[in-house]
Order: C-alpha cells, then sequence, then structure tokens
C-alpha cells in the first residue's frame, strides 16, 4: 500500500513526465495515424503504373535485365540498392544515385516489374504528403538530433503511463472498474475518463512507445552494426580496388539463396555503399513467416567472382530494432491489426487531450478566490485524498 507522500511523489513524477511529453505525443500520434495505412494511402492518393496481370507462378526476370532497364531510364547514374516490396512481390525497387557512393537520401527511386523487368514508373516519394508525416513523426527534420529528441520524450512517455499505472489503483479501488462519475464536478468526470482510456490502452501504449523509442535509435545501431560485424566480415577485403567488371547481380541472389534456402531476398547492397564493401554485394535475406520476414541475414558474394564469402546472422541489438519496427506500425498482422492500432492511437490521443485539459483546469481553479476547495478536486489532489480516506 502506498503512503500520503509516495503518491505526491508518483504523482510528481506523472505530472511533469506528461506535461513535457504530452506536445510531442500528440505529434507523433497525429502523424502515426495515416503512416499505419501509408501503402493503402499510396495506392488512393497517388497514380501509379501496376503491373501486368500474370500466374501467380509466372518466373521472375533476370535481375541484370531489370538492372539495365532501371539504368535505360537514368542514364549515367549508378543503383545503390535493389529492393523487393514486401507487400507487392511482383514490384523491385532501384535506388539510383549519382555515383555508388553518393548520398542515398537524394537517390531517385523506380519500379519495375519483378517477373517482366519492364519499367513501370519513378516515384518521388519525397514530393507525397505521406512522406511529410513521416518525416515529422521520425526526426521532425531535424535528422539524428531530432530522432534522439523524439526517442527521449517517447522514454518520458513510457515513464508517465507507468507512474499513471502506479496511481490508477489507489485512486480507483472503491470505484467499478471504468466508472465515470457523472453526477460529480466536470473535472472528476474528465479524470474519470482519463483514467478509464489510459487503463484500456496501457500495454498498447506502453508497447509502441518502448518500440518507438528503439525505432529513434536505428541510425546509431546500423552504424554500430556497420563498425562491428560489417568491418569483421570485409576485413580480409579492405584494400581491394573496385571491381572493373563486377559479375551479375542475378548471380549474386541466386548463391545467396543456394546459401539460405528457404529465404526470399529483402534487399540488396551494391559495392561501394555502407551497407556492403568496395568489393562485395550485399544480399540481405528474409524469412517467409511473420516475424522470420522482418528478421535480415546478410550474404556477403565476392563482385568479381559472384561466390559467397561470408554470412552472419545479425547480432541481437539488431534483430530487436527489427522486430519493433513493424510491432510499432502494426503492419505484420494485415488489414485487421492496422485498424486496431488505428483505434488504439485514437484513444491515445484521447488520453492526452484529457490529461492536458486536467492540468490547465487544475491551474485554473488553483487561481480562483476558493482555490483550496478546487484544488481538492484536481486529479492529484483527488487521488491522495482518496488514498488518505480508505487508509484511515
Amino acid at each position: 500500500m502506498l503512503s500520503s507522500r509516495a503518491i505526491r511523489i508518483w504523482s510528481s513524477i506523472h505530472t511533469w513526465t506528461s506535461l513535457i511529453s504530452t506536445g510531442f505525443m500528440l505529434l507523433l500520434c497525429i502523424t502515426g495515424l495515416p503512416l499505419i495505412f501509408y501503402h493503402e494511402l499510396n495506392h488512393a492518393l497517388y497514380d501509379e503504373v501496376e503491373p501486368a496481370q500474370l500466374a501467380a507462378d509466372a518466373p521472375r526476370a533476370n535481375l541484370d535485365t531489370v538492372v539495365a532497364n532501371g539504368l535505360a531510364k537514368i542514364p549515367g547514374h549508378a543503383v545503390q540498392f535493389m529492393f523487393w516490396d514486401r507487400e507487392e512481390p511482383e514490384i523491385v525497387m532501384l535506388s539510383i544515385g549519382k555515383t555508388v557512393n553518393s548520398d542515398p537520401e537524394q537517390n531517385r527511386i523506380v519500379r519495375l516489374d519483378s517477373r517482366t523487368g519492364e519499367f513501370l514508373d519513378e516515384v518521388d516519394f519525397r514530393s507525397r504528403l505521406i512522406f511529410v508525416f513521416y518525416r515529422l513523426h521520425v526526426d521532425m527534420y531535424a535528422g539524428l538530433p531530432g530522432k534522439l529528441f523524439l526517442g527521449l520524450m517517447g522514454l518520458l512517455f513510457c515513464v508517465a503511463i507507468i507512474s499513471g499505472v502506479v496511481l490508477y489503483w489507489p485512486s480507483t479501488r472503491k470505484l467499478d472498474f471504468g466508472a465515470v462519475r457523472r453526477e460529480r464536478p466536470r473535472i472528476v468526470r474528465w479524470l474519470d475518463l482519463h483514467n478509464l482510456l489510459g487503463v484500456v490502452t496501457v500495454v498498447w501504449a506502453l508497447t509502441v512507445g518502448f518500440t518507438g523509442v528503439i525505432n529513434t535509435w536505428a541510425d546509431l545501431i546500423f552504424k554500430l552494426w556497420q563498425n562491428d560485424q560489417l568491418v569483421a566480415m570485409t576485413q580480409a577485403y579492405k584494400d581491394r580496388s573496385p571491381p572493373q567488371g563486377p559479375t551479375s547481380v542475378d548471380e549474386a541472389v541466386v548463391a545467396a539463396r543456394e546459401t539460405m534456402p528457404g529465404m526470399q531476398p529483402s534487399f540488396v547492397a551494391f559495392p561501394g555503399n555502407p551497407f556492403s564493401s568496395k568489393s562485395h554485394y550485399a544480399v540481405f535475406m528474409r524469412g517467409e513467416t511473420p516475424l522470420t520476414s522482418r528478421l535480415l541475414r546478410p550474404a556477403l558474394i565476392e563482385a568479381e567472382t559472384g561466390k559467397l564469402t561470408d554470412s552472419r546472422s545479425l547480432p541481437l541489438y539488431a534483430k530487436a530494432l527489427l522486430v519493433s519496427q513493424p510491432l510499432h506500425f502494426g503492419d505484420y498482422g494485415g488489414m485487421p491489426l492496422k485498424i486496431i492500432w488505428a483505434i488504439l492511437d485514437i484513444v491515445t490521443i484521447a488520453v492526452l487531450i484529457t490529461g492536458l485539459y486536467l492540468w490547465v483546469a487544475r491551474r485554473r481553479r488553483a487561481r480562483l478566490p476558493s482555490g483550496r476547495v478546487a484544488r481538492q478536486l484536481a486529479p492529484v489532489d483527488v487521488q491522495a485524498a482518496s488514498f488518505q480516506r480508505k487508509s484511515g
């Protein structure tokens, strides 16, 4: 049983962590809502060339043909990455830069039919409204400092949730679960509503909040992997010059498939970019189940010979990041889970707004001549007074 002093301490923790993080959490919840349906919104709002209707077992095009057809639309450039669309496997995308090691943030993205190799279109994702939501949600257009700052706000949000749970039992243990005391003053009704919505979403909010914090460390985690495992995998080849005539990317993917049967390619990093080496293709393979499809295993294929030189499971910290990403957006269970995620997101917005209202109302009431009485109706003091009555 918590003492009155403990309740005051937890109340202060809950109040201040909530106040500091609420504005940013509202931003993340509002911008995160359309991101849950980013794939569907892209299809609904923007015209994209659809791939041809072919049989499900139609053979795949030679990947060298795919690369050649993509580069034919942007001559004088270099492919840095090749991606397969998880939700539309008939589409393969090329990320093309001015050179093999130019800034990938400035790359151009082309879509091709993975079965025929035909060029579909070039997509400028950066011009789309969904990309604006994405940047606001991920880093507020502030790069790594913005990500780390939002990560800090996410940690405060998690502390606010935990402290709210600690305070919930002492303040409501003599009430029916979910009770909203309509006969009481407005501030008490709002407090009951805030408590109800908060306890209903507590597990989801903690899950999404904590996975969001992990996602803000993505740049640092990948940099750690590059400086740790990738360096170890390519150490013996660090002094090699870039290949003058690299082997077929199609052969590199075939070699990776043979090494990891039952897995599918997720993306290929071409020689010269930070996810491979100067002399290797890095083929990142994924599983086929809802969970293993999010976990990647890189295979380094020597660009001159087409032979596998190394393949290792990603370290635990990288796996934690990859698992947290789909869990954060709820995009591993199809449309039903996306709808559930959206509803819980909206409820969390209501929790944040009601919490902000309670704080503002308490401040206003405290300035009134009858402030002493009014303060007894404020959220923190209601909880403390309630506990004192029940324990005394």
